[in-house]
This record gives C-alpha cells, structure tokens and sequence, in this order.
C-alpha cells in the first residue's frame, strides 16, 4: 500500500500514520519527494485503503496492484537520484564507469584508471572476485586486488565499483568498494541480497541471463526490503536464441524500467556482445533510449587480459566513444562529464 502525505502535512501527521500502519503489521519505508511525503507500507495484511485515506493530512491511499512495491514508481513517482559521493544516478548526467574485467596488477590498474578518468569516467570497475564457468580459469585477487584498485581510484579521483559473490565478503565492500556490483548469476541469490540491503552499500543489480524485467525488479525488491534504497539497476544482456553474440541486449528494458519503476538503469554493453568492435555503438544506443549510465570494459592490452579481452575497449577507442557519446546526451537533453586534462 502506498500513502501519500499532504504538502503541508504537519511531522505529527506523518508520524501518526506511521504508527497506525506498524501497529498493523507493516513495515514502512519512507519516500520524500519534492512535494510530497509518500510512505510505502509492506506487508501480508489486508486492510481498507479508506482507513488510511480519512487520516489527518493523507491526500491519497491505494494498494500498489505490482508485486513489488518498493522498486514502483508509485512509490517515487519522480524518479529516485542515487547520490554516491559527488556523484549522482538517475538525474542530467550519464554516468560512465569503466575499467578491466579483472584487477591483474598495480601497473595495469594505474594505467586504466589514468586513462578512463581522463576521458571523463567517474566511476572505476574492476573484478577481484570472478564467478568464472570453469573452475580452473583466473578467479581473481581477492582482497589484494581490492586494495589496487582503490588505490588507483583514489589517485585519479574515481568511485570504485567491484562485485561481490558471498556475503562473507561484505566487510571488505565496506572497506574498499563505492558501489557492490550483485552479478547476473547472483540475481536471486535472496540471501546475498538481503545481506547487502542490511549493509547499506550502494548496489548494482544485473540482471540475471533468463531473467523478467519483472524478476529483476522483485530482486531488488529483497534490497530494499531491508532499508537501502540505494540500488542501480543493470541490463547486461539475457540469453535468447541468438549465437551470433553472447547475449542479446534488451535495450527495450531502459524505456520499460522508467515507466514502471523509479530506480536509476545502467547498461553493460561489454557483457552483452563480448566483441570489441560491436560495444560502441551499443553504447550509443543505450545513451539515446535513455540509460542513466553505462558499465564498460577497458583495458591497457586487450590482446593479453587475464579475462574477457575479446569485448574489452583500448583506451583510445574508449576516449573516442566518450566523444560521440557526449554529442548523443547533449541530444537527449543529458550530459557526460568532460574530459580531464591529463
């Protein structure tokens, strides 16, 4: 059920509202808009809206008919901004994160960083724990990539985003990483979710390879559930028919998720098509249909990467697709941060 305050709804007001729906069984999550207080009341209980809707300074009460209530826009009916030090998803800016698909070394990390940074990426990624098909294949640094890549980051003024696969891994999110990448095989692992809704970390949630949209908005829902409503939703491609790429990307999706849902939408084109030359002007595409950032793979040697060099940018055709992708957000109303003088 949603509850939508008054304006000029007096913090007693709120506060009895709140009351009343705890006392029956709700856990409530607060919204507060530019005009509006909207409170979302989740829980099993079935009670009459009009209840609610007769209280002193409610302008509107309503079930929510989706089976996820936080993750609705009807719960944020502006949109929600995900502030992540001066950084922020979901408002004029499309904002570029970028980097290796695994943390090789201090040099290549170092390298990558000075480059992406230079080119206008505000974020830096970076694998240190790699879910890998094959067991024998590079599963990444661990802890020791971690302190890398936050290093290099640090040095070029980047936010790090890293995944994390279990939640006995959290701890070091807390000491090392901006934003925990949940990747698409972790989609419904429920526990690890609602692991890193209790920590309160911001989050980026891929979507899982045969996942809904709307499964994809329930698992976020287990997020947000546990009070962090900091979460960044991820296309990243699903698996379908097509062998010609190794996913295909649903840029369908971006439309759809701001139509029905008020969280910020980030594309990975890189794990979509995993081809280098095809990445860029999936990149576009996704900067034109609305995405309120990007997720792309760069690397110093992509001939070399320990992991997914195939689909993996130079550093220079990374700056150049930054160009052409600033002339499409200026088109769209949006913006991308300007280079940085090296």
């Amino acid at each position: 059920m949603v509850i939508v305050m008054e304006h000029n709804a007096t913090s007693e007001q709120v506060e009895h509202v709140v009351d009343k729906l705890v006392e029956k069984g709700f856990d409530v999550h607060r919204s507060t808009g530019v005009d509006y207080t909207v409170l979302g009341a989740v829980g099993a209980k079935i009670v009459s809206t009009r209840d609610f809707a007769a209280m002193s300074g409610v302008r509107e009460a309503h079930r929510i008919s989706e089976p996820y209530k936080l993750a609705s826009r009807a719960f944020h009916p502006e949109g929600s901004r995900v502030r992540i030090g001066d950084v922020e998803f979901g408002g004029d800016e499309v904002v570029i994160m970028a980097g290796p698909c695994t943390i090789e070394s201090e040099a290549q990390c170092e390298e990558v960083a000075a480059g992406v940074a230079e080119a206008g990426a505000r974020v830096m990624r970076g694998g240190a724990f790699k879910p890998r098909t094959s067991p024998y294949s590079f599963q990444g640094h661990g802890e020791k990539g971690l302190r890398i890549i936050r290093k290099a980051a640090d040095r070029h003024g980047l936010l790090v985003i890293s995944e994390v696969m279990e939640s006995a891994q959290i701890p070091l999110a807390h000491d090392y990483i901006d934003i925990i990448q949940i990747g698409t095989r972790n989609m419904q692992n429920y526990n690890l979710l609602r692991d890193i809704g209790k920590s309160g970390i911001p989050a980026l949630l891929k979507r899982g390879m045969s996942a809904t949209i709307t499964d994809l908005l329930l698992a976020s829902e287990y997020i947000m559930a546990e009070g962090n409503h900091n979460v960044l939703l991820c296309e990243r491609g699903i698996r379908t028919f097509e062998n010609l790429t190794r996913n295909t990307l649903d840029l369908s999706a971006v439309p759809v998720v701001k139509q029905i849902s008020h969280l910020p939408i980030i594309v990975d084109p890189s794990h979509a098509v995993a081809i280098r030359n095809r990445v860029a002007p999936l990149s576009q595409a996704a900067v034109a249909v609305g995405a309120d950032g990007l997720l792309i793979e760069v690397h110093q040697d992509p001939e070399n990467a320990l992991c997914d060099g195939a689909q993996s940018l130079y550093v220079s055709q990374f700056s150049e697709l930054m160009d052409s992708m600033r002339r499409i957000a200026q088109a769209v109303g949006k913006n991308i941060a300007e280079p940085t003088l090296a």
